[in-house]
């Protein structure tokens, strides 16, 4: 029978550690799921693992003093509002925001940029308008463009998706998108660190390029927390992100919006504390962050993401992405080795130092399913399939993704096994 993790007397020998590293055993022992498990987990995209700071602030908000936020006057409710305020203005900080004002918290990733189409594109696009967007992006980058689409053709007014191409390297062609912006394209919308492909994409360079009537959303599910994010520096009027990618808990997301883009807005989830007011044709728009919040807000995920930044920022993002980045280069050397592994686009196609800690691959012979499946029976969890690309536009793939948990060990007997499993096959 086999072992679940292979012993290192069945290993090639390890390279060393790749420059900087951060000693693994002493980073998996703030992550408890880490630290009791014998499994390798290399499927950071789609979730970090949390660090026992963060599970500690979700208990104590459940077992002391738990109450709701910006509502009653009594000691437990304030020091809520007060703890939601100072985490949202270093969500802010975090992520290069210039006011506080211009961070809103929603239920995910996925809930912030369905709030950018129907907080703005409801009412801000006119007949004809454009969105340049990627089909190869998460559909959560994808699909609320086509709602929105489709919500506005039935109220008789009709806007065009317009895609662009993404380079072997995996990220927008910019040449592309400047060729396709027209009079008519209003929104630009890109991934800023693809969930596949593991490439950047930064479009200050074609900032000046553009009119300033078109918008710029980024999607950062995948950056934050795992690379230095500066939503100013991207010249971004959009930017969302995903608590639970950033090792804080699910169901918390944040929305950044620029000032220049608050006239635009309009509530998208109007209720309790949304800062709106009744007038006799309706109401009025009020002030940002309180126009796009309403109801209760995910408190705990709220607290934990404060933490989760706390963590993030102790080990700081540089020597995160440093870390990450060395890994992808670890995990391509020893992948290249093996027959029959092709890679999808990404930092397999780039120059030295490229890769942010995602890796995406096939292997000849096998269903990226079938050898997911093998990889988890000796203890490698790894992601399978389309990768939420719609229609499978980024093909059927292993995808392989660090976080600064993950050690040039686990790297090396990922990759022996990966070559074991080839020969294999052959």
């Amino acid at each position: 029978m086999r072992s679940p993790l292979p012993g290192r007397d069945h290993m090639a020998q390890p390279l060393p550690a790749p420059a900087g590293e951060l000693l693994p055993p002493q980073v998996r022992d703030s992550f408890p799921a880490l630290a009791e498990a014998r499994e390798v987990y290399l499927d950071s995209a789609a979730t970090t693992q949390k660090p026992r700071a963060v599970i500690e602030t979700v208990r104590k908000y459940h077992s002391s003093a738990t109450a709701n936020a910006a509502r009653g006057t009594y000691p437990w409710a304030t020091a809520l509002t007060q703890r939601i305020a100072a985490v949202r203005a270093h969500t802010a900080r975090f992520v290069g925001a210039t006011h506080s004002d211009e961070i809103v918290f929603t239920g995910g990733a996925t809930a912030a940029l369905n709030a950018v189409a129907l907080c703005w594109g409801l009412t801000a696009l006119r007949d004809g308008d454009e969105i340049l967007y990627s089909p190869r992006d998460h559909a959560a980058n994808v699909h609320p463009w086509y709602l929105l689409r489709d919500t506005l053709a039935r109220f008789g007014r009709r806007i065009d998706l317009v895609p662009y191409r993404v380079t072997a390297t995996g990220a927008a062609d910019l040449t592309d998108i400047a060729e396709k912006v027209s009079p008519r394209t209003r929104l630009l919308t890109v991934a800023h660190l693809h969930h596949v492909f593991g490439s950047t994409t930064v479009l200050s360079d074609i900032r000046a390029l553009l009119p300033d009537r078109v918008l710029l959303c980024y999607d950062c599910s995948q950056s934050g927390g795992h690379i230095p994010v500066d939503v100013t520096a991207l010249a971004a009027d959009f930017a969302v992100f995903a608590a639970h990618k950033m090792f804080a808990a699910p169901g918390t997301g944040v929305l950044y919006c620029h000032r220049r883009v608050h006239p635009e807005l309009r509530p998208f989830l109007p209720g309790g504390t949304t800062d709106v007011q009744l007038t006799a044709g309706g109401f009025d728009s009020g002030r940002m962050p309180g126009l796009l919040e309403g109801g209760t807000p995910n408190i705990p995920g709220i607290l934990a993401l404060g933490t989760a930044l706390e963590v993030l920022e102790s080990y700081g993002m540089t020597a995160i992405s440093a870390h990450n980045t060395a890994l992808t280069r670890r995990l391509l050397t020893g992948l290249r080795e093996v027959r029959g592994v092709d890679f999808l686009p990404g930092p397999a196609y780039g120059g030295p130092g490229t890769g942010h800690g995602i890796v995406s691959f096939t292997l000849d012979g096998i269903s990226a399913a079938d050898l997911g499946f093998v990889l988890a029976e000796y203890g490698f969890l790894v992601r399978t399939g389309s990768h939420c690309v719609p229609g499978g536009a980024a093909g059927d793939a292993v995808r392989v993704s660090t976080q600064i948990y993950t050690g040039s060990d686990d790297i090396d007997r990922f990759t022996d096994r990966v070559r074991a499993l080839a020969q294999e096959i052959a």
